[in-house]
């Protein structure tokens, strides 16, 4: 009888918990529906996505769940609900949108998914609809609307361009692709310049070196470009037509098209860009101050799903750049008075794999990133009589780069939800990254032939004390060829989230710069009638760094409004840190050799605010004050005092951008860029104007920016259209004291990237 009895139990038991629910809803935002928003049973592995109508449908057993609902861009949102009955029941969702990008979920700060109040490190967040707000034509230009970040034109010639965070210079930060570092020494000098805004889904940014684990060049910090993802099917092509101050034509031309199978476990999202700007002379001595540009750049993200637990992703691009600058003549470039010439053939590339298992507490990720760059380039200048001519001619100043750059590495993740009272990821890999980099320029002497190879591995512990106390541990070790022991460059982070509203954060990590050649070293510049090189010291070791951050993080919503800023001090102290040193001239002009310092200190504060009112007014501004010196004086001109201050670093610089959107179809943004005074060298020329050499301290530069748009939908063909258009530079703020002639020092360059400029555009996109 027992057993009869226990058998009854135990059917009746199976049969309850057997017994399954359906749950279904529609997910809506703004009265409009969301298509392929995600939702999810918490604590539990059963999930969906809504379909195109923006409707939902999941089984599950008996029981009372939290349903989580979520989409890219909006507020998640949380509801109860007790399944008990056989016939479906219904829960709808209306999302708001997250316009200050508050709960989107970023990967850089930790190498794994984490929200961003939920991050140890804070992460900034550039999307490409901010992209589209400040009209970037490129990277380089959208990189300007971040606090901490400062980008700045070094070239007067061919205008290569370069990031600087903190206070430190371009060879301080990693610039990650896809969180892959095959933004090579070279592609550095022009790679900011050659991504097209719609390559780019998002930019995520940590600012300090605590964001040792992608290496040794994320001292200052690490900007990682994550490139379009496909969602949904949609397409876009936009047309902009630009007029750069005196009449300078830029025309460019971006396409966009995403395509997902019917199962959603395939996809592809496809990018085409084409631009074509005109040389600009802004001091009327027939050379430029701007240089021709001719850019064509076309690639695509893959996705597939081969189970519910695995996803392979693929991404390929390919960029042609012409570039030119110097006097402009319709001549090959070596017949020019002073030119630089430069045709780039960038192929870059990654495959990812990740498999989940361990009912989805652990994942294996496998990934290669590469990129190979094949560059034929012309610099020189024409000598003003024989016999130099005659030898200039026979042997023109042309040369070659052949740079790759490749990386491969293996990721584990696994969490545990019972760690000393908490919870917790770990993290551990290992990754390899070798870079060649061969730059010849036969006529000059001129040869950089230079194979690095890194082997590193990582171990990261993100520990989830409590809910509002979390901390980050970690480190790397690095065996650099160019160095004789291997480096250990750890990082710790602490979290503290005081209420929902407040957070803040604690950081401290070390890193390292090997002995070897970066970006600005492969510049080439004009300078007093030749040009300038720059070659590594025979004693030249490697930099170490220390870098502390600390934060606090406040964002207050109510109904109509969400404002809040971050506040955040760093410093970061430099053992051995590279500089210039001057040492003199040769038969082609000046020469410089990075040779190692005493020391160097970067340290400041930086502000950021936000606001948004009624989803009509968004608000954000940053403003940073600093200082960057030397530990003891510096050489930088043979004859002129040394000094201690980092040239081309100003003190203070910032932004502000202002959105306006009073309806759907219409809005208008205002966007402005201050740079403050700084000291940079200015070398003297014939016939440039500059009699001597000298240190010149440059003046203030404010950039206002406007741009209106509006949107036209035609439903019966899903399909919409923007109009709009604006001016940059409205003030015309530009520089003007550029030197004059074949004989100029190009180096000479600072404030805005461009005079005033006028735009016009047409968007044609899918609803």
């Amino acid at each position: 009888m027992k057993h009869a009895l226990c058998t009854v139990l135990f059917l009746t038991l199976f049969q309850l918990f057997s017994q399954k629910a359906t749950l279904e809803g529609t997910v809506m935002s703004n009265d409009e529906i969301l298509a392929f928003a995600t939702i999810q049973l918490k604590g539990t592995q059963i999930g969906t996505t809504t379909d195109e109508n923006g409707k939902y449908n999941l089984s599950a057993p008996f029981g009372t769940y939290t349903v989580i609902c979520q989409s890219i861009g909006y507020k998640s949102v949380h509801k109860e609900i007790k399944l008990n009955n056989s016939l479906p029941s219904k829960l709808n969702f209306d999302l708001k949108e997250d316009v200050m990008g508050l709960e989107q979920v970023v990967v850089t700060g930790t190498r794994t998914d984490k929200r961003r109040t939920d991050s140890p490190v804070i992460v900034n967040l550039i999307s490409s609809k901010t992209l589209d707000n400040v009209v970037a034509t490129n990277l380089s230009e959208g990189l300007r609307f971040q606090p901490g970040l400062r980008v700045e034109t070094d070239c007067q010639t061919c205008n290569y361009t370069q990031l600087r965070m903190n206070g430190l210079q371009g060879g301080y930060s990693q610039i990650l692709i896809n969180g892959r570092p095959i933004f090579s020494p070279l592609t550095g000098l022009y790679g900011m310049e050659q991504i097209p805004p719609n390559m780019i889904e998002r930019i995520e940014i940590v600012r300090g070196g605590v964001s040792a684990l992608y290496g040794s060049s994320a001292i200052g910090g690490t900007v990682n470009v994550m490139t379009k993802i496909p969602r949904q099917n949609d397409y876009s092509l936009t047309y902009t037509y630009q007029n750069l101050g005196k009449n300078s034509n830029d025309h460019l031309l971006l396409g966009n098209a995403t395509v997902i199978n019917p199962k959603r476990n395939a996809g592809a999202t496809f990018f085409v860009s084409k631009r074509d700007r005109d040389t600009y002379d802004d001091n009327g001595d027939n050379f430029s101050e701007l240089p021709q540009l001719r850019n064509n750049s076309f690639g695509a993200n893959f996705f597939y799903l081969p189970r519910e637990n695995q996803k392979l992703e693929v991404s390929i691009s390919s960029i042609n750049e012409y570039r030119y600058g110097g006097e402009m003549v319709n001549k090959p470039a070596h017949l020019a008075k002073q030119s630089e010439e430069r045709t780039h053939n960038v192929l870059m590339g990654s495959l990812d794999y990740q498999i989940n298992f361990n009912e989805e507490k652990s994942a294996l990720i496998l990934y290669y990133g590469g990129q190979y760059t094949d560059r034929d380039h012309y610099t020189g200048i024409i000598p003003d009589g024989e016999p130099e001519l005659s030898g200039f001619l026979a042997d023109p100043p042309y040369g070659i780069s052949n740079v790759s750059t490749h990386q491969g590495g293996v990721q584990y993740n696994h969490a545990l939800n019972s760690f000393l009272g908490g919870k917790t990821v770990l993290t551990l890999g290992t990754e390899y990254v070798y870079d060649d980099v061969l730059d010849i320029i036969e006529s000059y002497n001129y040869k950089i032939d230079q194979t690095t190879r890194n082997l590193s591995g990582f171990v990261q512990n993100d520990w989830d004390i409590t809910q509002d106390l979390n901390f980050l541990s970690g480190f790397r070790v690095d065996q650099h060829n160019l160095l004789g022991n291997a480096i250990i460059s750890p990082r710790l982070s602490l979290l503290y989230k005081w209420n929902k509203e407040t957070q803040f954060r604690l950081g401290w990590g070390t890193g390292f710069r090997a002995p070897q050649a970066f970006d600005t070293d492969l510049h080439i510049a004009f300078a007093g009638g030749g040009i300038s090189r720059i070659s590594l010291s025979d004693s030249l070791k490697e930099e170490r760094s220390n870098s502390f951050t600390g934060s606090v993080n406040y964002d207050k919503a109510s109904e109509h409004f969400i404002a809040g800023f971050t506040l955040e001090g760093f410093y970061t102290h430099l053992n051995d840190a590279f500089y210039l040193f001057p040492l003199g001239e040769d038969e082609f002009g000046e020469r410089f050799e990075k040779r190692n310092g005493s020391g160097a200190t970067v340290k400041g504060i930086t502000l950021e605010t936000r606001a948004n009112f009624d989803y009509l007014l968004q608000i954000e501004a940053g403003f940073t004050l600093q200082s960057s010196l030397f530990d003891d004086a510096v050489e930088n001109i043979e004859g002129l005092e040394s000094k201690r201050e980092f040239l081309r670093t100003p003190n203070n610089y910032g932004y502000a951008t202002v959105t306006y959107t009073p309806t759907k179809t219409f809005s208008a943004s205002a966007n402005i860029v201050y740079t403050g005074p700084m000291e940079l060298v200015h070398f003297s020329g014939e016939g440039t104007g500059q009699l001597m050499d000298e240190y010149v301290k440059s003046p203030s530069f404010t950039e206002l920016s406007l741009r209106m748009g509006y949107e036209f939908e035609f439903p019966n063909i899903d399909t919409g259209m923007e109009v709009f258009g604006g001016v940059k530079n409205l003030t015309n703020a530009y520089q003007g004291d550029f030197d004059l002639g074949k004989n100029r020092d190009s180096n000479y360059v600072y404030g805005p990237g461009a005079p005033r400029t006028v735009f016009v555009g047409l968007r044609i996109k899918s609803l």
